[in-house]
């Protein structure tokens, strides 16, 4: 089994217009709603590439019974209400624009023992963690570090997908993986690495300090890999068109399911799934679902350079 965790579970809403005008009043051409979060999201699509997947996290009654009609899920009844994320996507060019809420504020003081409590007692049966997505309210930053720690104890491989300070505290667990976009590296590092090159020595420090791996992803550049030794880059020829909302989130379903397969897995293989995993998001309106046929037809076109780490 693989666990994820969100803390700030959504409602996400995409809706579809020909093209967006600010000021403009405009016809929707479709509404979808979803359940969502950057967990939920990975849990979906690891049960897509037929991966067991589990998610847990804070939720309220309402999204916890919606969330259990499509996925096996354990959450900790902690919030009032759940936010709503809105993707307007546009049928014209495939540009979307997103709003995302804050979210509501966890008022339980024992919340996230409560959730401590959850996690430790699934880890003796998972095999890969990823936990992501921002903080409500009420939750400190440390939180996402304090669960690496105890499924790192447990032998159990952990991504830590989030930002700001809740990231630079993770970056302190011996034997995490961390997969910062383009801004969150630059808020971590402090340097604005544009090239693949300049990625991997602004991570240097961090896999110095016990980080196992960095997979910094860059949008439609592609992903740089790097861990301790070895450093690579890999993209896909032609960026696809579509909502980028969800790439992050195939891309980390795609980088679990290969730890969580083999404690020594081959990197160049794993990031070339990764970066055909994320496109095939892309080419999706909604978040939480890939393109099997787009990923399987992407993954032999994908370039894979390895890099110098001096």
């Amino acid at each position: 089994m693989i666990l994820t965790v969100t803390m700030n579970p959504a409602y996400d809403m995409t809706y579809r217009v020909e093209q967006f005008e600010r000021g403009k009043v405009h016809r929707v051409l479709s509404v979808e709603q979803r359940i969502g979060g950057k967990g939920i999201n990975v849990a979906r699509v690891l049960n897509q590439l037929g991966r067991y997947a589990r998610a847990t996290g804070f939720a309220d009654f309402t999204f916890a019974a919606a969330a259990e009609l499509e996925l096996p899920v354990d959450f900790v009844h902690a919030l009032p209400w759940v936010r709503r994320t809105l993707v307007i996507s546009e049928s014209d060019d495939g540009t979307a624009t997103s709003l995302w809420e804050p979210g509501a504020r966890v008022s339980d003081p024992y919340a996230v023992d409560q959730l401590m409590v959850r996690v430790n007692g699934l880890l003796p049966d998972t095999n890969g963690m990823v936990v992501s997505g921002s903080l409500p309210g009420g939750v400190g930053p440390q939180v996402p570090a304090k669960l690496a720690r105890a499924a790192l104890a447990a032998g159990v491989p952990t991504i830590c997908d989030v930002d700001g300070r809740a990231l630079e505290l993770a970056s302190e667990v011996p034997g995490v993986v961390l997969m910062p976009n383009r801004d969150e590296l630059h808020q971590l590092t402090g340097v604005a690495a544009d090239t693949p090159e300049q990625v991997v020595a602004a991570v240097r420090p961090l896999l110095e300090r016990g980080v196992r791996a960095v997979v910094a992803t860059r949008g439609g550049a592609g992903m740089v890999a790097v861990t301790a030794d070895r450093a690579w880059s890999a993209s896909i020829p032609e960026p696809m068109a579509g909502n980028p909302t969800g790439a992050g989130d195939a891309a980390a379903a795609a980088v679990i399911g290969a730890l969580a397969a083999d404690d020594k897995p081959d990197w160049p293989r794993l990031l070339i799934d990764a970066v055909a995993t994320s496109a095939a998001a892309v080419v999706i309106p909604v978040a939480g679902e890939i393109d099997r046929t787009v990923r399987t037809r992407l993954a032999p076109a994908v370039v894979i350079t390895e890099l110098s780490i001096t």
